[in-house]
């Protein structure tokens, strides 16, 4: 697909501000972090001023804590980058900025990357992660994360469901959830700009060892055969990314079951625009309603009951 007219001039400038700092999977791990690191930074807007940040660790699992104080929910928030790349300070203003909207908690978990830990490491730090949040407090809870993080989050999800009443929502922000490559999104989009479909590819080869487990939902939540008793679900996806797909079908598989849910295509969007939101209108708007709705999800609030 040849996107130079699908994708506006502000984005265009955006993806190649990235791809100058991140040039992608031909780099090694080693060569790939340092890059993202720096990509990272040069995106970094900072945090506001009246964030109150506390780093710790629950086990072996490094938290940064977000707070403006009075928080009547928590976000617990998983980090993207493939489950290979990213950590605390790669989403830490986006962490930061999500705290400040929604007057919530939040939650970063620095949980263990590939290829030094493979699955389920990263799905086990996720899990010890949330169950500490719930032993800390009673208020309601809220899942998030973005790419790999979003995940981690609906994995946790599927498996605490039931089990914990806490958890009020979720949203997922252009998840990568298990969903068939050679089928949709994964096609169309295989050549997206800032995510292809052979590096989608590349980084679940980094997540395991061999071949990628089958049936299991701790590894790609589409995986599962139930999707009942899930909490109210969102998910936020890009037009021009292979992982749009997966949203939408996640959320068809949730409303199937009788669940609420909603997937929100973001248009003209590529995958990773949240680095985009103080530069790309389009971004920005997509992050305003991303605060709007974790800010309804943690009062009990539907979209569409407003």
């Amino acid at each position: 697909m040849d996107y130079s007219d699908l994708i506006d001039p502000a984005m265009w400038q955006f993806i190649r501000a990235t791809t100058r700092h991140y040039p992608a999977v031909e780099l090694s791990i080693a060569e790939q972090r340092r890059a993202y690191d720096a990509m990272c930074q040069t995106f970094n807007a900072g945090r506001p001023d009246h964030i109150k940040v506390v780093n710790s660790r629950t086990g072996a699992v490094g938290l940064r804590h977000y707070s403006v104080g009075g928080g009547s929910a928590t976000i617990v928030y998983f980090h993207g980058g493939g489950f290979v790349l990213g950590g605390l300070d790669s989403h830490d203003d986006v962490c930061a900025e999500i705290c400040a909207g929604t007057g919530y908690d939040v939650i970063a978990v620095d949980y263990r990357l590939a290829p030094e830990n493979r699955h389920p490491a990263m799905y086990n730090d996720a899990m010890i992660a949330t169950r500490h949040v719930f032993n800390m407090s009673r208020q309601p809870v809220l899942l998030c994360g973005d790419s790999a993080g979003g995940n981690l989050a609906a994995a946790v999800t599927h498996t605490l469901r039931g089990a914990v009443t806490q958890i009020t929502g979720q949203l997922l922000i252009y998840p990568a959830l298990g969903g068939d490559p050679n089928t949709g999104s994964y096609l169309r989009h295989a050549d997206a700009p800032m995510l292809s479909r052979d590096d989608v590819m590349f980084y679940e080869k980094v997540r395991v060892l061999c071949k990628p487990p089958t049936g299991d939902p701790t590894y790609a939540p589409l995986m599962d055969l139930d999707f009942s008793g899930l909490p109210s679900t969102i998910v936020v996806t890009a037009e021009f990314d292979p992982l749009s797909d997966d949203g939408q079908n996640y959320c068809r598989h949730i409303a199937d079951a009788g669940g609420r849910s909603r997937w929100i295509n973001e248009q003209g969007l590529v995958h990773g625009y949240l680095r985009a939101r103080h530069s790309v209108p389009l971004a920005k708007q997509s992050f305003a309603r991303i605060i709007s709705a974790l800010y309804n999800l943690g009062r009990g609030v539907w979209p569409a009951d407003e």
